[in-house]
């Protein structure tokens, strides 16, 4: 009520109208933050940034009455607003598709009570656990509230229930599926020999190879965590919201995938024990 009567006293609205405003800014703030929430996972940020960039030197030169430097800031701004729907247009769908399929408050791993995500969790550290000690390569992908159907369909389709054996019989080296990611929804693995769009990031070390791109590329579309396993050292990692974390031992990749499942009102202890090599996007 409080900040009612501030809006009416400085605004002059009357308790009705100010009301109004407050829930217009309301709406405003929680759809910016969910804008800002999955620009953060693209390729969208770099370019916001560049063209932040470009908006300071355009009221500098606006301000110092440089008229050919605004002149061509305008013309190219002008272009910049009919391309921007075209560069955007894969992150604009996908977008869509995750506001019509899920929408933005549903629950995450299929509606899994958080026992079952916890059984889901300890099944999946000690099958990488054993992945890791023979260097069998492995990918898996856990979506979340974000749908990755498009993903699914780039595979074989297997819909069965995740055990230890099951993701140890698809990684097993020489067989049809081993080199593609495996993609869970739930507790049910949906798919197979999956394709995953390659990461764009440019300060990836030379020595990420294409298992962990793939990783790092689908978190950088989605909202979904990637669980790696390099068959050249054996090493665990896993990938979020566009940023790697390499050479992530047992009992640290379990309380990362706790604190991504249970952000909220879970007391684990801190995800980020042992050793781990951040690559941000």
């Amino acid at each position: 009520m409080e900040w009612l009567k501030f809006i009416n006293l400085s605004l002059n609205l009357s308790p009705l109208e100010a009301a109004k405003a407050l829930v217009e800014i309301g709406m405003i703030a929680v759809m910016l933050y969910y804008l800002l929430a999955f620009l953060q996972r693209t390729r969208a940020v770099a370019i916001l940034r560049g063209l932040g960039i470009m908006l300071i030197v355009y009221v500098v030169a606006y301000l110092l009455k440089l008229g050919t430097i605004t002149t061509l800031l305008r013309w190219f701004g002008t272009v910049i607003l009919i391309a921007i729907p075209i560069v955007f247009q894969p992150e604009l769908r996908r977008a869509l598709e995750q506001i019509g399929q899920r929408g933005f408050w549903q629950r995450r791993f299929a509606g899994l009570e958080k026992e079952e995500v916890i059984k889901l969790i300890h099944s999946l550290v000690m099958t990488l656990e054993d992945l890791a000690i023979v260097k069998m390569g492995a990918l898996i992908v856990l979506e979340q509230e974000g749908r990755l159907e498009e993903y699914v369909d780039s595979g074989t389709s297997v819909d069965a229930i995740v055990t230890p054996e099951l993701l140890k019989t698809i990684f097993f080296p020489h067989t049809f599926l081993h080199d593609g990611a495996v993609i869970i929804r739930g507790n049910r693995v949906l798919a197979a020999g999956c394709f995953l769009p390659l990461s764009e990031n440019p300060s990836l070390s030379q020595e990420v190879g294409s298992r962990h791109r793939a990783a790092l590329g689908i978190t950088e579309v989605s909202d979904a965590v990637s669980l790696i396993v390099s068959e050249e050292t054996g090493k665990i990692s896993l990938a979020h919201n566009g940023k790697l974390i390499r050479d992530v031992k047992a009992d640290a990749l379990r309380e990362l995938l706790y604190s991504i499942c249970f952000p909220q009102g879970t007391t684990f202890s801190s995800p980020l024990g042992g050793s781990g090599e951040r690559d941000s996007s």
